[in-house]
């Protein structure tokens, strides 16, 4: 292994590993947004992840002297991470989301949405009854899809995409997770390719950043497909059009649900007489809006 800082360098313990890592990360300057906010989570994460310890590992398994081969290995990843600023869900190939693992490549956003605590509560109390048929728009790795198919076992799940790249990742984790019975993965440009049918709950996390914000993000989020971030000049073209077409897609007491993040004020502005609901989240997370059929 070559070109490691001096801090990493003598590390031949998973703590040591870690305690390197996050002083290397801190002194790097990289950007948390993927799954942890903070350097020292980061390391515990990457490094525990690669070198597959468990999270709640005995101290005497994280103070055992490690093969120069198992070091090298968290040392190589740990390198990655600071010089090419991918994030650590890419280098491992994997990512959590509502407590699931799942597969992930740099062609789909990396999982990270308050939706999860949403499918933890079945949606609750905005669903009156379990959704039979479920929607998911811009389906990405599949995550909010799959989560929504577990959490619901008797409901049908339709998810789709335009990328054929992020399809891809999504049957990967349908067949990962035994779906292929009741999930569909379908190429379309939101409604356009979908037949004719009615969903109970519609839940979308689309692109929603305008391309002016994308061009100023932190390197980790080039590293994510711009498809999946860019919503157009403002940032809302893609919702102005989920907007326009649930009506006719949801059952008469079916329920809209879409995150836009920090487009809460625009959304607002742009959408004064539309009757949303802003969610609240014990975990963290904000932006996510809920219509009901009836107020489309």
């Amino acid at each position: 292994m070559t070109n490691l800082l001096s801090p990493l360098s003598s590390a031949n313990t998973v703590r040591q590993l870690v305690e390197s890592a996050t002083e290397l990360f801190e002194q790097a300057d990289l950007f948390y947004g993927h799954g942890t906010d903070n350097a020292q989570d980061e390391a515990v994460y990457l490094v525990f992840s690669i070198l597959e310890v468990p999270f709640d590992a005995p101290e005497s398994a994280i103070d055992d002297p490690l093969s120069d081969q198992r070091c090298e290995q968290a040392k190589a990843i740990i390198q990655q991470r600071i010089e090419t600023r991918q994030p650590a869900a890419y280098l491992l190939g994997e990512a959590w989301f509502c407590g699931l693992p799942f597969y992930v490549n740099e062609n789909v956003l990396v999982p990270r949405s308050p939706f999860a605590e949403l499918i933890y509560d079945y949606f609750e109390p905005w669903m009156t009854k379990e959704p039979k048929n479920i929607l998911d728009i811009g389906t990405g790795s599949g995550c909010i899809a799959i989560a929504c198919a577990l959490q619901f076992p008797d409901a049908k799940v339709d998810a789709i995409d335009l990328s054929d790249e992020a399809l891809e990742v999504a049957a990967k984790n349908v067949d990962r997770h035994d779906l292929t019975d009741r999930m569909r993965l379908v190429k379309s440009d939101v409604f356009a390719s979908l037949e004719p049918k009615k969903y109970d709950l519609i839940v979308s996390n689309p692109p929603y950043v305008s391309a002016e914000d994308v061009a100023a993000l932190p390197a980790e989020y080039h590293h994510e497909p711009v498809m999946g971030l860019e919503g157009g000049g403002d940032g809302l073209d893609i919702v102005r059009r989920i907007l326009t077409g649930a009506k006719e897609r949801l059952t008469d007491d079916g329920v809209l649900i879409v995150e836009v993040g920090l487009m809460q004020e625009a959304m607002d502005a742009s959408f004064p007489n539309l009757s949303m609901t802003w969610l609240d989240f014990v975990q963290g997370g904000e932006g996510v809006f809920l219509i009901h059929a009836k107020d489309l």
